[in-house]
């Protein structure tokens, strides 16, 4: 067997030539091997990744770097000590791990013990660290642009960490210092200088994290709705630090109706509010603004993603054992996934992923039901099943994940729910939408006789509006709340913007003709978010 060989004059230890048995130079290209470990983020990453033979874009033919893929290395050669810094004990594969690991923006601010803490809590092992890191960012779009349809107001961020809003503004959520609507996306000028690479949007309520993993919140001065009072009436109109999570690096926050949950860089869930009866393991009061850890076994199990209903909470868990959801909360209509319809006041493990041999990788929680995305591309759905929202042709309640056999042809990578509705974006950048047909929301533009609003589709269905675009689709949003007219947006791997639904606020980006309140087909936003 022929081992590559380092070039002596190459400054960097981790280019290799491909050399065949009688020494001569090859520019053959190698065919790179995804490892188990690494193997579990999204199906669009991995496509990506094996398209790429060198994925720093400077090699020449022939040129690999070890760091382009950590699991290049098959045999034992490579596994063992490597005697390169910072570690000379590491083998290759591992120190091409922690390369991959240094160049992640949530991993550099760390220090060497906070390093070494984050590699024990993922398993032990830098790639480990590496496929918990490509695990969040696949899911969240973590670093890259997104557009969030909040409830009556949206939110744009640019690949640069911009931030525009527009829509409602009666409570300041849209971060411009006061209560006027806008109906073109505005900017966040406050924010200058600050990268923001996460966003959340609630009823009245805003979050933005930034890559310094630092919380803004603007809109309604509280974590969550009182269940059982009235509202506090006090507003912030500009993004203010949330001073108790400052000692706490976050990547990803997530707003209910009652609690809002937050993500921090080592995988542990904090939440507010809605501590009356410990509905999420924690006595507070409504407007307690402490977070707390989210007791239970996720205290000792690493999360990449959260995904907050309307009154319960999801958690896409990471373990060298392989990826798993939990969920905790109010269990009507069967929405925790369980078999039951009970509550669960600490996070409880959803079995039935592994009966149905299914590898989570993005999961999704709407106000009353659930999705997730799996590693083979099947899409599962539970919880209420009203207007056709779980897309298994009736109205049926599931309170266990089923695969939605009508999309088994399909090779989903995102999932998107709301209030009663559901998208699904295929490998191919086409998307799927099933459920409730209110407000055009679904994008099918289909008018029932005598009656304005749009027919439900109990079965999912290709939205040809957005596929007349010829754009491909990355990413859906659309409002997860029941007491506003939902909206949608579609944003395409080209940064281009396209929404459709209600738009009585302005919340599309455009203002509408006549007394128009809602638009049946996707319009362009006049924003680029690439």
């Amino acid at each position: 067997m022929a081992f590559p060989q380092f070039r002596a004059q190459d400054s960097s230890p981790w280019r290799m030539d491909a050399t065949t048995s009688s020494g001569a130079s090859s520019s053959l290209p190698l065919h790179l091997i995804i490892d188990d470990a690494l193997a579990l983020v999204s199906p669009l990453q991995q496509s990506f990744q094996r398209s790429q033979h060198h994925c720093f874009g400077d090699s020449a033919p022939g040129e690999f770097p070890l760091a382009a893929n950590p699991s290049i290395a098959t045999c034992s050669f490579f596994r063992k000590p490597a005697n390169f810094p910072p570690d000379f004990q590491l083998s290759m594969s591992e120190l091409a791990a922690l390369d991959m690991c240094q160049k992640r923006a949530i991993f550099k601010p760390m220090t060497q013990q906070e390093r070494e803490m984050f590699k024990q809590r993922c398993g032990g092992s830098w790639k480990l660290v590496l496929r918990f890191i490509m695990a969040g960012e696949a899911c969240c779009r973590r670093e890259k642009s997104q557009a969030i349809a909040g409830p009556g107001h949206s939110i744009a961020v640019t690949t640069s960490g911009a931030v525009y809003t527009f829509g409602s503004n009666s409570s300041g959520q849209l971060g411009h210092g006061s209560l006027e609507e806008e109906w073109r996306p505005r900017i966040i000028r406050s924010l200058q200088g600050i990268r923001i690479i996460q966003a959340a949007a609630g009823a009245g309520r805003t979050m933005l994290v930034s890559d310094a993993g630092r919380v803004y919140a603007f809109g309604k001065d509280s974590f969550g709705e009182v269940e059982y009072a009235a509202q506090g009436s006090r507003v912030v109109t500009t993004p203010q630090l949330v001073e108790t999570l400052k000692d706490i690096y976050i990547v990803q926050a997530a707003i209910g109706n009652f609690f809002t949950a937050v993500l921090s860089r080592e995988g542990h869930v904090y939440t507010f509010s809605w501590g009356n009866d410990m509905k999420l393991g924690h006595q507070t009061e409504p407007n307690d603004v402490q977070p707390h850890l989210l007791a239970g076994p996720l205290e000792n199990i690493p999360v990449v993603q959260i995904a907050a209903g309307y009154c319960y909470l999801l958690a896409l868990a990471c373990q060298p054992s392989g990826m798993s959801v939990y969920s905790v909360g109010c269990g009507l209509g069967g929405k925790l996934g369980h078999g039951s319809r009970t509550d669960e006041k600490y996070p409880r493990l959803i079995e039935q992923f592994q009966a149905l041999n299914i590898q989570p990788v993005v999961v999704a929680a709407g106000a009353w039901h659930a999705a997730v995305v799996g590693k083979d591309g099947r899409v599962c759905t539970w919880g209420w099943g009203r207007y056709g929202c779980l897309g298994h042709g009736n109205e049926e309640c599931e309170s266990v994940p089923k695969v939605v056999e009508s999309l088994v042809n399909v090779r989903a990578v995102h999932v998107a729910t709301g209030d009663y509705t559901t998208f699904v974006v295929s490998d191919k950048g086409d998307v799927y939408s099933f459920g409730c047909g209110e407000s055009s929301s679904l994008g099918h533009n289909t008018i029932t006789e005598g009656n304005n609003r749009h027919t439900n589709v109990l079965s999912p269905e290709l939205v040809t509006s957005l596929k007349r675009t010829n754009e491909r689709v990355a990413q859906i949003s659309l409002t997860n709340s029941i007491y506003w007219n939902a909206h949608t947006f579609a944003l395409t791997d080209s940064g281009k913007l396209y929404a459709f639904g209600a738009g009585d606020k302005g919340q599309l980006g455009t203002e509408l003709v006549a007394q128009q309140s809602e638009r049946g087909t996707p319009e362009r936003v006049e924003i680029d978010l690439s």
